[in-house]
């Protein structure tokens, strides 16, 4: 993001600064006494002493892998997943049943020709298999709305103790920037600024997830 404006601002106003001299250098003039020169001011001359950063990236999307990335976030969305497994249970059982209306509906429709139909059966089921639709994405929808909040309830407690743990993180090692290159586009990062593994490995150290589990209470 800040390639794509500052550069191009850049370059404009350095050529507007040359357009300006050019414009208004007099077209035949004996030259001037030239001045002598002066020496550049420095940062400590002016008074202004120059910021010296540290960046590192960190690959956020690994902070959720299974195997590999942050304990917390990996043990809380099993017990996400799993304070809603009834739910998703009821939800594909009614889709297994719709299945099986479906598939008994067609094969009356495709019933040999002469073939006795009962009518009001077959209207039944297709009855049956609408209302058993809405029925379904009814209780998907109300899920997934109190899934959302409750992740939020569980994951926004741990991701503020990230964003604290990589604060310190960074701290301690004299890093003065993070960037997520998960969220902001790079055109190059060297691997050795990357600090995913290491920041992962010394969060899990200090936030045990046996601690924490101990003093949440049973389902």
């Amino acid at each position: 993001m800040i390639r794509h404006y500052l550069f191009p601002t850049v370059a404009l106003l350095v050529l507007a600064i040359a357009s300006t001299v050019s414009a208004q250098r007099p077209a035949a003039t004996p030259a001037p006494t030239r001045p002598v020169a002066q020496p550049p001011q420095t940062a400590a001359a002016t008074g202004d002493a120059l910021p010296i950063s540290k960046v590192a990236v960190v690959q956020g999307d690994m902070f959720l892998d299974e195997k590999t990335g942050i304990n917390k976030f990996t043990s809380t969305l099993k017990k996400l997943n799993g304070e809603f497994q009834r739910q998703k249970d009821e939800i594909t059982q009614m889709q297994t049943r719709a299945t099986a209306l479906d598939g008994e509906i067609n094969k009356l429709r495709d019933a040999p020709a002469g073939t006795p139909i009962d009518q009001r059966s077959l209207q039944g089921k297709i009855d049956q298999l609408e209302q058993l639709k809405k029925d379904i994405q009814r209780k998907a929808e109300d899920a997934q709305l109190a899934y959302n909040r409750r992740q939020q309830e569980l994951f926004s407690p741990i991701e503020e103790e990230v964003r604290r743990g990589l604060e310190a993180f960074a701290k301690a090692r004299g890093i003065t920037v993070i960037i997520d290159a998960g969220r902001v586009p790079l055109l190059y990062a060297d691997t050795s600024i990357d600090v995913t593994r290491a920041f992962i490995a010394d969060f899990n150290s200090k936030n045990p997830v046996a601690a924490a589990a101990a003093t949440t209470p049973p389902e």
